[in-house]
C-alpha cells in the first residue's frame, strides 16, 4: 500500500510548548503546533493546533484540527475539526467540518463538499486577499 493511501502520520514539523516563532511556515507533511506562532502556515498534509497553541496565522492544510487559539483564516481541503477548547477568529473554508460543543468560531464558515464549489470558494478567497493586500498602496496619498 502506498504512503499516500495509508496516510502519513509521521510529524514532519513541530513547534513545541513554550516555543515562540515568527515567520511563515511551508511544510510537506504533518505539522503540529503547541507553542506560539505569528506567521502563515501552509502544509501539504495534516495540521494540528494543540490546546496550548496561540497563533496569529492563516492556516492551510488537508485535515486540520484546532484545539487552541487561531487568529486568522483556516482553509482545510479535506476536513476541519474544531475541539471544545478552540477559539478561531477568522474565516473558514473546508469540505467537511466538525465543531465540538463549547468551541468558538467567529467568522464566515463556508463548507463546500463539491469539488467545483471548493475550487471557486478558494479562488475567490485568494482573489479577495490579493485585493486587500494592495489597498494600503492606494490609500497612501
Amino acid at each position: 500500500m502506498s504512503q499516500a493511501r495509508r496516510g502519513d502520520f509521521s510529524i514532519n514539523t513541530i513547534i513545541g510548548p513554550g516555543s515562540t516563532m515568527k515567520g511563515d511556515i511551508e511544510t510537506g507533511g504533518f505539522t503540529r503546533i503547541d507553542g506560539n506562532l505569528a506567521g502563515d502556515v501552509s502544509a501539504s498534509g495534516r495540521v494540528v493546533i494543540g490546546e496550548q497553541a496561540r497563533i496569529k496565522s492563516n492556516v492551510s492544510g488537508t485535515a486540520i484540527t484546532v484545539g487552541g487559539v487561531v487568529i486568522g483564516n483556516v482553509i482545510a481541503s479535506e476536513s476541519l475539526l474544531v475541539l471544545s477548547t478552540a477559539l478561531v477568529l477568522g474565516d473558514v473554508i473546508t469540505r467537511r467540518i466538525q465543531a465540538d460543543n463549547g468551541c468558538v468560531v467567529h467568522g464566515k464558515v463556508l463548507v463546500c463538499p463539491e469539488r467545483d464549489d471548493w475550487d471557486k470558494a478558494v479562488r475567490e478567497h485568494h482573489d479577495a486577499r490579493g485585493i486587500k493586500s494592495v489597498l494600503p498602496v492606494f490609500s497612501k496619498g
